[in-house]
C-alpha cells in the first residue's frame, strides 16, 4: 500500500519537475483513499511556504472542513523540513512516510516528530521507495547545473 501511494506523491513530483520546480510532490491519504495532492509551487508563485506538504495538507483541511485531520496520513518524496513538520503537526496528521533522505540533514524530522509539540506527536517512516525519490532529485539539479554551465 505505501508504494501505491508514495508512486502517487512521486506523479506530483513529477509535475513540479515539469514546471521547472524542485520535484518534490505530496499526497495526503485518508481512510485509504488519496484526499489531495501537492506540489512545490515556490518560483512559480513566488511564495516561501508554498512546498508541497503545506499545499497537500491546505487542501485535506479543505475537503474535511477542519484544520484537525488526525485520521490522515502524510506521503512525501523528500524528509520533510522544520516548516512542513510545522505544519503536519498543527494538522496533526498521524503519520508521514517520506522517500529520499536530506541529504544536508536540514530537516529534523525525528526531533520534531517526537516533541509533543502541540501535544501531539507523528509517527515517521522514511526510506520509502527512496532510490526513485531520490532519482527525480538527483536528474532535476543535475539538469539545472548543465543548464548553469551553458
Amino acid at each position: 500500500m505505501q508504494n501505491k501511494f508514495m508512486k502517487a506523491a512521486l506523479k506530483c513530483a513529477q509535475k513540479a519537475f515539469e514546471e521547472g520546480e524542485v520535484p518534490i510532490g505530496a499526497v495526503v491519504v485518508c481512510d485509504g483513499k488519496i484526499i489531495s495532492r501537492g506540489h512545490n509551487r515556490r518560483t512559480k508563485r513566488q511564495i516561501a511556504t508554498a512546498h508541497a506538504e503545506v499545499e497537500a495538507i491546505e487542501k485535506a483541511c479543505k475537503k474535511l472542513k477542519s484544520w484537525r485531520i488526525p485520521e490522515c496520513e502524510l506521503y512525501v518524496t523528500l524528509e520533510p523540513c522544520p516548516m512542513c513538520m510545522g505544519a503536519m503537526l498543527n494538522a496533526r496528521i498521524k503519520k508521514v512516510y517520506f522517500g529520499a533522505y536530506e541529504a544536508k540533514g536540514r530537516s529534523m524530522t525525528d526531533q520534531l516528530a517526537v516533541s509533543n509539540l502541540l501535544n501531539h506527536k507523528i509517527e515517521v517512516e522514511g526510506g520509502v521507495m527512496q532510490e526513485e525519490c531520490a532519482s527525480i532529485l538527483s536528474t532535476f539539479f543535475s539538469q539545472m547545473r548543465e543548464r548553469t554551465k551553458q
